[in-house]
C-alpha cells in the first residue's frame, strides 16, 4: 500500500508558529524532504524531532521527485516542508505533488503559517479580494510590464520581494501605478517585525534613509481605484486630503501626496487648506 505525502506548513519566523498536528506528523513520518536541511534541523531540534532528512529544492526538484515517488510507492510516509510557510506557495513542490496525484498517492495538506495571509491581515488594505503574484521579475523592464498588466486589478496585490531589490521595485511601482497606498511587511513574526505604510514613494524614502534593507519582505499594493489620485479638477484639495486620510495616511503625508499629484509645493497645498479654515 502506498504511503502518504504530507505538505507541512512551517513557521515563517517565530518557531512557536507551528500547529500541534504539524509537530505530530513530523514525528511520525518516515522521511522529511526540505529545502535546506540545516534550516529545518533548527526547527526539528527545537521540538526534539529526529528523522531522516533529504534536500528538496528548485535545483534538484526533478530528480528528487522521482526518488520520493519511489519511496511513497513502497509505503513510506514523506513530509514535505519548506524553509518558511506552506510548501508550493512560491516554493518547490509542484512536481512532486503532481506526480503523487498521477500515481494515486494520497496528498494531505497540514496547514499553518503563511506570510502572504499574515501580511494581508495586518496591512490595513482591503482583504475581501486579493491576488498573490509570487516574486516579481528581477529586471526592471519585465517587472514594469507585469505591474502594467495589473494596474487596473480590483484586488489587493501581494508579492514577495528580496531585500536587495525592494528599492528598485518601489521605484517601478511608483512610476507605473502612481500614488496608491502600499504596505511593506518585513520580518513577519520575528523580533524586528515591521509594517511600513504609505505611497510607494513615501515608503521608498523611508527605506532609502537606512544604511541597508534586510529581512524577508512581503509587498502589498492597494486596489486600483481605491488609492489612486483622481484628476486634479474632479475634487477639491480638501476632499483629496480627506480621502488620503481615510486610506490610512497621516495629514502631513496626505498633504505631501496631494502636492506631488497636482504639481504644487507642500506650502501651497497647506496654505489652501488654511485659507479654507479661515
Amino acid at each position: 500500500m502506498p504511503g502518504i505525502l504530507y505538505l507541512v506548513a512551517s513557521p515563517i519566523g517565530n518557531l512557536e508558529d507551528i500547529t500541534f498536528r504539524a509537530v505530530r506528523i513530523l514525528k511520525e513520518c518516515d522521511l522529511i524532504a526540505c529545502e535546506d536541511t540545516r534550516h529545518t534541523l533548527k526547527l526539528l531540534n527545537h521540538y526534539g524531532i529526529e528523522k531522516p532528512l533529504i534536500s528538496y529544492h528548485e535545483h534538484n526538484e526533478t530528480q528528487r521527485s522521482g526518488e520520493l515517488i519511489v519511496r511513497l510507492r513502497d509505503g513510506s510516509s514523506v513530509a514535505l516542508i519548506s524553509d518558511a510557510g506552506m510548501p508550493l506557495v512560491a516554493d518547490p513542490g509542484y512536481r512532486l505533488v503532481t506526480a503523487a496525484v498521477a500515481e494515486g498517492i494520497s496528498v494531505r495538506p497540514i496547514p499553518g503559517a503563511s506570510a502572504l495571509v499574515t501580511a494581508l491581515a495586518a496591512s490595513g488594505l482591503p482583504t475581501d479580494s486579493f491576488r498573490f503574484g509570487g516574486f516579481l521579475p528581477p529586471k526592471s523592464g519585465q517587472r514594469s510590464s507585469v505591474l502594467e498588466t495589473l494596474k487596473s486589478e480590483q484586488s489587493t496585490l501581494i508579492f514577495y520581494e528580496a531585500p536587495h531589490r525592494i528599492l528598485d521595485t518601489l521605484v517601478d511601482v511608483d512610476r507605473v501605478m502612481g500614488a496608491r497606498l502600499v504596505v511593506i511587511a518585513r520580518e513577519l513574526t520575528k523580533t524586528h517585525e515591521e509594517f511600513l505604510r504609505g505611497t510607494a514613494r513615501q515608503v521608498l524614502e523611508i527605506l532609502q534613509a537606512r544604511p541597508a534593507v534586510k529581512g524577508e519582505i512581503t509587498l502589498l499594493i492597494g486596489k486600483a481605484g481605491r488609492h489612486e489620485a483622481p484628476e486634479p479638477e474632479s475634487i477639491t484639495i480638501e476632499e483629496a486630503i480627506a480621502e488620503c486620510e481615510r486610506e490610512g495616511l497621516t495629514r502631513m503625508d496626505a498633504i505631501k501626496a496631494i502636492a506631488r499629484r497636482r504639481g504644487l509645493s507642500k506650502r501651497e497645498v497647506y496654505q489652501q487648506v488654511l485659507n479654507k479654515l479661515t
